[in-house]
């Protein structure tokens, strides 16, 4: 069956009323109708003639109509692309690789996931010791049959009795959570609804867990109404949800988040009640455990800092934090003495950018980006200096996770040509011993990777990534991808990718922009992409962009553009701005209506990111950038294919949708604008592998065909 499922039959009448674009092969996009809607803002009235496709596809035929032809259209420009067969086949063989996990240990079992290959989702496994036989836990292909119910989390207790974990369906944020027991593979009888942006944290005796849920909504608007009223509670094995403990919320201010966690040695419940937004600055609250009527204690009641509890001695706690340390450091807190000024640091701020903190064998493992590369120093309990982790070369490390008791600990490492390859650290000795590396189909040595730097519009300096065939010639003529994302204090390191190998095998120069609104250089680089800074990041991409043209590696007629969620606005706002700078645009579940995102889901998180149209200043910088508002009639876009998901409950696909129905509307050129809507599919995470393929499949074809190039397809 091809990709798309279609919704429902479109209307009669539908593709008949057709506007025809003048493009071989012709293509007729669906007539949408328009509605004449209008919003005031500060005075100012703004047009919004696509309001009706924010309804939800699953509720309004209208919207499931559209969509249906939408992709009906879609499908047939994409299916006469005479490579697409051939790329789909190579890059299904790329795929085909047994990828493994790192093994976390808990309760003396290590437990690790694994694809064979082309499963839709990975299978979790546990094994007694790192040579013994493994055995399956659990396997999420065995829950639906097309794939789409996906592991959503994974808890053991801590002697590895039970295990508490997530599933979630359709790619929904919604997760519903139940208990295995780990020792016959068996599902108990718990089973707890409407949880999402929560794990589960077990209680010291493993008898239940803490975990965080919101409200059930009503049905007709369970993927779209805004999340508030988070509220934290106990579960007690064996027992209903109805009768779970309702352990700490907030209704003073609903929009805030609570999640809490038990510290290692079981003594301490650390709350976390977030600011309500992305930008994770927290209160902190804890709850003596060994206390049972004892009430939850304030140790820090303000939002003015981000906090990550990374551990205790008894009543002394460790905190990761920006706290007067824009790059953040790692501090102690006796809360016997929490004043301030009785604050310890224990490892300093540095100039790199600590992003990640465990507390393993008694050693701080810190892992820090330098120009958006990992390097991992470990220090001991008092802020010493141990020893740095030796890798491979320039990549990315991810892991390092454990307990202070564990005298080894286990990471990942790779590059944009180095496939994941996992090792166990031996947190006494400092030695690193290789257990698997990845078994892709394709040759490293054939390619090259470096970092360059550029100038941005207001002269800051700027890294990029940029990987391709070695040999590779500066004459312009070379087809180019420009990925970035620019948000959330996001950072993208060098990372692994088949698609991307597929792209660069094909002939393709791979470029990583490191944008300003990102982690890579800490909060103070972070925050020069934020609200009414914001069109920095879009200055930064575009300064990317003319580098590469500027060097030769490309010219704009070979050059596109990627990004997903906030990198799908930021290529929805570099279309807008820079339309004769591309060949082909690649904007993914796009936040792409700048003046209502924060009325749905979780919009209204990014407040701290983008601001919000309710106030007149941050609302006249997003109507200056808003992509679905800045679209002109008379104008000759470039090719462009938006893609989103009907269930996409993180980013609602009423942005794409509006997005695309005003772009064909004022498309004046004859480059394909086209919209590919995956139906039972949601933002990006746990999508089957069938479904990531045929994407990926579609979108490099439809590269090959508009930036006008012959692929190398590998047999």
């Amino acid at each position: 069956m091809r990709r798309i499922c279609f919704v429902a039959a479109v209307v009669a009448g539908l593709a008949a009323a057709a506007v025809v674009i003048a493009q071989e092969p012709k293509l007729h996009y669906p007539e949408t109708r328009t509605v004449d809607h209008t919003d005031t803002y500060h005075g100012t009235t703004v047009n919004d003639p696509y309001r009706w496709l924010e309804d939800d596809v699953r509720k309004s035929k209208d919207v499931a109509d559209w969509v249906a032809a939408e992709n009906k259209v879609t499908a047939t420009y994409l299916d006469a692309i005479p490579e697409r067969d051939a790329i789909k086949a190579r890059i299904t063989e790329l795929w085909n690789y047994e990828k493994i996990s790192a093994p976390s240990k808990q309760g003396g079992k290590y437990f690790f996931s694994r694809n064979d290959g082309l499963q839709n989702q990975s299978v979790l496994l546990v094994q007694d010791t790192l040579d013994s036989e493994p055995r399956v836990l659990l396997d999420p292909n065995t829950l639906s049959k097309d794939g789409t119910v996906a592991l959503a989390g994974f808890i053991p207790s801590d002697d590895a009795k039970y295990a508490a974990y997530g599933i979630a369906e359709a790619g929904s944020d919604w997760n519903t959570w139940k208990v295995l027991d780990v020792a016959s593979g068996k599902t108990l009888v718990d089973e707890l609804k409407w949880v999402k942006f929560s794990s589960a944290s077990w209680t010291a005796d493993g008898k239940g867990f803490f975990y965080s849920r919101f409200p059930e909504p009503k049905s007709e608007a369970t993927f779209q109404a805004l999340n508030e009223n988070q509220k934290l509670y106990y579960h007690r094995l064996g027992t209903p949800q109805a009768d779970d403990v309702l352990v700490y919320q907030r209704p003073d201010n609903p929009k805030w988040t609570v999640g809490g966690g038990v510290s290692e040695d079981g003594r301490y419940l650390i709350i976390s009640i977030g600011d309500g937004t992305t930008s994770r600055k927290v209160r902190v609250v804890y709850k003596d455990l060994l206390e049972p009527y004892g009430l939850p204690t304030d140790l820090i009641d303000n939002h003015d800092n981000k906090f990550g509890f990374l551990g205790n001695d008894g009543p002394v706690f460790y905190f990761v934090t920006d706290w007067n340390a824009p790059r953040k450091q790692v501090i102690s807190i006796d809360t016997r003495n929490p004043d301030k000024k009785a604050w310890k640091t224990i490892v300093p701020e540095s100039k790199e950018t600590l992003e990640e903190v465990d507390l393993v064998g008694n050693l701080f493992v810190c892992g820090y980006l330098q120009d958006a590369k990992t390097v991992v120093k470990l220090y001991d309990m008092d802020g010493k200096f141990v020893r740095d982790v030796q890798f491979p070369g320039i990549g990315t490390a991810s892991g390092f996770h454990g307990k202070r008791t564990d005298t080894e600990t286990f990471y990942t490492f790779a590059s944009f040509t180095t496939p994941p390859t996992t090792f166990r650290y031996d947190i006494v000795t400092g030695q690193s011993k290789l257990l698997r590396q990845a078994k892709v189909k394709f040759d490293p040595t054939a390619y090259e990777v470096k970092q360059v730097f550029y100038a941005s519009k207001d002269g800051t300096r700027i890294p990029m990534f940029l990987a391709h065939k070695k040999g590779l010639k500066l004459d312009g003529t070379n087809p180019t991808l420009l990925y970035g994302y620019g948000g959330f204090n996001i950072s993208l390191p060098p990372a692994f990718s088949i698609s991307r190998v597929q792209w660069m095998e094909m002939s393709g120069v791979l470029a990583v922009a490191n944008l300003r609104g990102g982690g890579e250089y800490g909060d103070e680089w972070h925050r020069a992409g934020t609200k009414l800074k914001k069109q920095n990041v879009f200055d930064d991409f575009i300064a990317a962009a003319e580098y590469l043209i500027k060097e030769k590696y490309t010219t704009p007629k070979k050059l596109a553009i990627q990004g997903g969620s906030n990198g799908g606005l930021l290529v929805g706002a570099c279309l807008t701005q820079r339309p004769d700078l591309y060949g082909a645009c690649l904007p993914a579940v796009g936040v792409m209506d700048m003046l209502r995102f924060q009325k749905f889901t979780a919009g209204r998180f990014w407040v701290d990111d983008y601001g919000a149209s309710d106030h007149a200043d941050e609302f006249k910088a997003l109507y200056a950038y808003s992509p679905y508002h800045n679209l002109k009639t008379g104008t000759k876009y470039p090719a462009t294919l938006v893609t989103t998901a009907d269930t996409d409950d993180r980013v609602v696909p009423g942005h794409s949708f509006k997005f695309i129905a005003r772009l064909q509307a004022c498309q004046t050129g004859s480059a394909p604008v086209l919209a590919r809507i995956e139906t039972k599919a949601g933002h990006g995470a746990g999508k089957p592998t069938t479904k990531v393929i045929e994407e990926v499949a579609d979108q490099w074809a439809f590269l090959v065909k508009n930036l006008d190039f012959k692929p190398t397809l590998m047999k």
